[in-house]
């Protein structure tokens, strides 16, 4: 019995820590599906953007310990918004200079971004450093919580799953509560008669970008909780971003939200018994698999042509 409940157990927190990186997944994935879905625009840097909000966190981190201690405690809060300022005002700045100029080219921004994803890895290693660091986070985020014997969950766990609950709920808003909404469904839907309707379809595109590239930042300040940051940290997370997205339905919130739960859990799971890389072909051997039997993905929306 004993074993059986230790088995239970180590299911329960590996069924947590597949939360924990839900939660990141889906951050990035409710940024790219904001870019892929309603700007057809293959943002292969979306990564590095994630790497943005991770050392922001990070320098955030080292000048509260050199020089406002006395901020320790609070300073992660502000990270999180200073990281999505920091990486929404770099998406603009991308929209401006590449983006905007390759619309309607989805090849050609799959190369660009691919090539902008190369230069700001070498130019976080050039900053940086190659070596990974990591933010020294608050107490208050330390330890964790034992819901039931044996079973230990992190607090900075629990963190990541409250910030990524509102930061849904915030988008979901925006989407189906707002006027702004209201103009990125109608172009995401018909570009043209958007536009002919008097939306400013440009603008819509450059603050979309600049909110995916955003949200991207903020799921950099999360993992910060779970993980080291290195120049390459983003690019862990790109490929399963672009399936969660695929397989969920790229203009679909729920999709998203489904699919990054479904392909986090399954790696979790499988990770605890079989190796990490044999985890990730197996998982993607079944997306592939449904995507064979449903192309559009688990969610789709109608659109007029």
């Amino acid at each position: 019995m004993d074993s059986i409940s230790d088995f239970g157990a180590i299911l329960l927190m590996q069924g947590f820590n597949g939360l924990s990186n839900f939660c990141v997944l889906l951050l990035m994935a409710l940024g790219l599906a904001i870019i892929f879905g309603q700007m057809g625009v293959i943002n292969m840097a979306h990564g590095e953007f994630l790497t943005i909000g991770a050392y922001t966190t990070y320098v955030l981190s080292e000048i509260c310990q050199r020089y406002a201690p006395w901020l320790s405690d609070s300073y992660f809060v502000l990270a999180v918004v200073v990281s999505f300022f920091i990486a929404g005002a770099v998406g603009l700045v991308v929209e401006h200079l590449m983006i905007r100029k390759l619309y309607t080219r989805p090849l050609d921004t799959l190369l660009a971004t691919w090539g902008l994803s190369l230069i700001m890895q070498q130019v976080f290693r050039s900053i940086f450093g190659a070596r990974e660091v990591s933010a020294v986070l608050p107490a208050w985020l330390m330890g964790s919580v034992q819901p039931l014997p044996g079973v230990d969950i992190p607090i900075n766990g629990l963190l990541v799953m409250g910030l990524c609950l509102v930061l849904t709920s915030v988008i979901f808003f925006g989407l189906y509560r707002s006027r702004w909404g209201v103009r990125v469904r109608a172009t995401t839907q018909n570009r043209v008669m958007s536009r002919a309707t008097g939306i400013d379809t440009a603008h819509v595109d450059r603050l979309s970008f600049a909110l995916g590239c955003g949200l991207a930042g903020i799921a950099g300040a999360a993992f910060t909780t779970i993980g080291s940051t290195g120049p390459t940290s983003g690019t862990l997370y790109i490929v399963d971003t672009f399936l969660v997205v695929v397989f969920g339905g790229a203009q679909s919130l729920l999709g998203g939200i489904a699919s990054s739960f479904s392909i986090a859990q399954a790696q979790a799971t499988m990770e605890f018994f079989l190796s990490g890389s044999t985890a990730k072909v197996l998982t993607l051997s079944a997306v592939i698999l449904i995507l064979m039997l449903r192309p559009q993905g688990l969610f789709s929306i109608r659109a007029r042509s």
